[in-house]
Parts: C-alpha cells; sequence; structure tokens
C-alpha cells in the first residue's frame, strides 16, 4: 500500500509543479520533433498528474478497505485514474477555449483620459498615467504644445507599444 500512496503523492507534486512552473515543463520539449505538442492535449502534465495521483490514492483506498493485492488494487485504480485524466484534460480544453477576457490593445488608448506626470515640452516627450482596462499605464507622451505636470490630456494616437501622442484637454 505504501508504494500506492507514494503514487499518488508523487501526481500531487506533479500537478503542483505543473501549476506554478505554468509551462515551463512542457516547453523543455518544444522544437524536439517527436515530442513537438505532445504535452498539449492528453499527455500534459495536469492530465497525467491526475492520472498517477488517483490511480495511486484510489488504488491504496481499495487495498486497505478489501482484501484486494496490490494486482486488484492498481484494476480498481486504473479507471479512477483514466476517469480524472479525461476530467482534467475537458476541463483544461474548456479553460483554454475561454475568450471572454479580451487584452487591451493599443487602439484602446486612442480618447482615453490622461494625466500627465513628467512635464511635455513642444514637440518633445514627457509621461503620462493612463487607465487601461482599469489599471493604470506609464507611457511616453509626445504633443505638438508644452504640457505640465498634473495637467489632462487626451489621447490623440498610439505611436508604439510604449509611447502616445496626446493633446491638452480644453476648458
Amino acid at each position: 500500500m505504501g508504494w500506492l500512496l507514494g503514487l499518488g503523492i508523487a501526481g500531487l507534486v506533479l500537478l503542483v509543479l505543473s501549476l506554478a512552473l505554468d509551462g515551463v515543463l512542457e516547453g523543455l520539449f518544444d522544437g524536439v520533433g517527436v515530442l513537438d505538442g505532445l504535452f498539449d492535449g492528453l499527455l500534459s502534465l495536469p492530465v497525467i498528474a491526475g492520472f498517477v495521483s488517483m490511480l495511486g490514492f484510489s488504488g491504496a483506498i481499495a487495498m486497505g478497505a478489501t482484501d484486494v493485492g496490490v494486482a486488484g488494487a492498481t484494476a480498481i485504480g486504473t479507471p479512477a485514474g483514466l476517469a480524472t485524466g479525461w476530467l482534467a484534460y475537458r476541463l483544461g480544453r474548456v479553460l483554454l477555449r475561454d475568450r471572454s477576457g479580451a487584452a487591451p490593445r493599443h487602439s484602446d488608448l486612442i480618447g482615453a483620459s490622461a494625466s500627465v506626470v513628467t512635464a511635455i515640452p513642444a514637440d518633445g516627450y514627457g509621461e503620462v498615467l493612463v487607465r487601461l482596462a482599469g489599471q493604470p499605464v506609464k507611457l511616453s507622451a509626445k504633443s505638438p504644445a508644452a504640457v505640465g505636470r498634473g495637467a489632462e490630456v487626451w489621447v490623440e494616437a498610439a505611436l508604439s507599444p510604449t509611447a502616445v501622442s496626446v493633446r491638452p484637454v480644453e476648458r
């Protein structure tokens, strides 16, 4: 029964590692040819971890609750492990297909209000603080006119991933 419990614990450790390292272990086999893409589906680490841990724990429970031997415990644990692995695979596919939280784009900045944190000289660069999807983002900013620190500006265009063109808010 000890080795079945060890298998269950090893599966849990593998699951924690696969979640904590977030795909690093799968990335070790990128570009290997035959192994390329092998860990993306049914043989992903969470699926393998679910199978191994359920095989070990359900086998240990079966062995402790009944008089079955190691072969009987393994025969009981294998279908439980397969079912758990299949559920982990299905859950992973559902989570990967969820595209409800689209990432904000640079075009979302256009028309946004920002405040100047570093003064912007005429035709020069300063810094602004913009709220993008509720998060503060500090960007380089260029303006045709000089804008002082603390002034409110509107974003006119995204010049690059880290820079925008702004104009002062007219009041």
